[in-house]
């Protein structure tokens, strides 16, 4: 048995034991770290094929809004509602992204187009304030323990959801890594040109990537709906929302399975360590101090934490010096 499966079966059984172990509080943090995990890890589907997309936050509003509507005004179940969410994110992924992958928009150019897409669904989900509660946020209609609502006061049952949901976002990343549709999309990050000539098919690879991304973004979203149920459309979807989950898959390491995990575990901790910290003092400071610790992070390692650490493997040469060896992701 190698150290890599031993290291997995230690962490399935700490996650295991958690529950048993951690009071409250500390079991919220941990939720929203396998929740938030599962939509960075989404967003790296594409992100680490160079598909550099600032949309994701309007998917992941559709994917929150929907279903929590759908259950409080017509009492239709989030079971319904949830893959009615995650098919509106493949729909509008669909009408965003095919005339932007026929007309070659790439690059800088298809980030503000994706950009733009994130402010329009936080301004629809805004100005529809009769419905969403536009600015002031909106509540779902709570019934206490339901499996038919998915709605439980216990955290247990949610630890359980978004460990099962972290673990499935993981099995589809490494499906995808260990694919051939792996090589073809490298080969059209690096010149789309060339990968059509050898016979990839460019638009097919690019749709499905972004398609599998939206959806899985709009998933992740619903089941964070259901876990905080209230919603407010700055926490869920816009232009924020979109650029944190670029800048914390980035830190953690688009490049590797864990790093978007990685990535949610550091700034999840950093923001809520801040926030203690500072309390009520120093308005502002504890932004700012993670602002910056994220700007460094991406300058400094700009392979995220987890390619930084691959980097600093080693190998020992005839002469019994370390030469620095940069693994692949």
């Amino acid at each position: 048995m190698n150290i890599n499966r031993i290291l997995m079966l230690i962490g399935l059984a700490l996650l295991i034991a958690l529950p048993f172990v951690s009071p409250a509080y500390f079991m919220h943090l941990v939720i929203q770290i396998l929740i938030w995990a599962f939509i960075y890890t989404a967003w790296s589907l594409m992100g680490r094929f160079g598909f550099v997309s600032f949309g994701h936050g309007a998917f992941m509003g559709l994917g929150a809004y929907i279903p929590a509507l759908m259950w409080t005004f017509w009492g239709v179940t989030p079971w319904i509602g949830i893959p009615i969410a995650v098919l509106a994110a493949v729909l509008l992924a669909v009408i965003v992204g095919y005339p932007c992958f026929a007309r070659r928009v790439v690059g800088h150019y298809f980030a503000l187009v994706t950009l733009a897409l994130s402010q329009v669904v936080l301004l629809s989900l805004t100005a529809a304030r009769d419905i969403t509660g536009g600015s002031l946020g909106f509540t779902q209609k709570a019934v206490g323990h339901s499996w038919y609502a998915l709605q439980f006061p216990e955290k247990t049952y949610f630890y359980g959801i978004a460990v099962v949901l972290w673990l499935a976002g993981l099995v589809i990343w490494q499906r995808i890594d260990r694919s051939i549709s792996r090589e073809a999309l490298e080969a059209i990050g690096e010149d789309e040109d060339a990968a059509a000539a050898v016979g990839i098919d460019v638009m097919y690879q690019k749709m499905r990537i972004t398609m599998i991304s939206a959806a899985l973004t709009a998933l992740g979203g619903a089941i964070y709906g259901q876990y905080v149920m209230y919603l407010n459309p700055e926490t869920v979807s816009g232009i924020t929302v979109s650029l944190q989950i670029v800048f914390a898959a980035i830190a953690g390491g688009v490049y590797a399975m864990y790093g978007p995990s990685v990535g949610a575990l550091l700034t999840l901790a950093l923001t809520e360590g801040l926030r203690v910290w500072f309390g009520t003092e120093f308005i502002g400071a504890a932004n700012t101090i993670y602002g910056i610790l994220l700007v460094l992070c991406i300058i400094f390692m700009p392979q995220g934490v987890v390619g930084a650490l691959q980097g600093l493997k080693f190998r020992r040469t005839p002469q019994g010096k370390s030469v620095g060896r940069i693994s692949e992701a």
